[in-house]
């Protein structure tokens, strides 16, 4: 199971204290609104600030998307990463319609707590006009 590119989301309490302190370890800003989130990158790592949005640090994968932020025609759709991760016992925390075909996202605990959220931005592999 390939769950895309993986980043850190990280719930900061001073989106500009944060984004400058990144920036100090070589971070640059790709994408967010600047007033509520973030996304920065130092070469493959990427980092998203979130003020206000989240109680906790996340663990997030993006099926569909490659480690340099490109698109991936051919990925593993959310549902059939969350079918796998029911089908060993994980619970999710916040679930999606399996017979669904839009962008989806689930999220689950680790064994210690920490949220994991598998955000999908894409329709489903071949669900897409042609």
């Amino acid at each position: 199971m390939n769950l895309g590119a993986f980043s850190i989301s990280l719930a900061v309490k001073d989106l500009e204290a944060s984004r400058a302190f990144y920036e100090k370890l070589g971070f640059s800003q790709t994408g967010g609104d600047g007033t509520g989130y973030l996304i920065l990158v130092n070469g493959p790592v990427i980092i998203g600030l979130f003020q206000g949005m989240f109680e906790r640090n996340i663990l997030t994968f993006n099926p569909g998307l490659a480690q340099d932020g490109s698109r991936v025609s051919d990925f593993t759709d959310v549902r059939q990463i969350r079918e796998s991760l029911v089908g060993a016992g994980i619970e999710m925390s916040t679930d999606t319609d399996p017979g669904g075909t839009g962008p989806a996202h689930i999220t689950f605990l680790d064994p210690d707590g920490n949220p994991v959220l598998v955000d999908q931005f894409f329709p489903k592999p071949g669900s897409e006009a042609k």
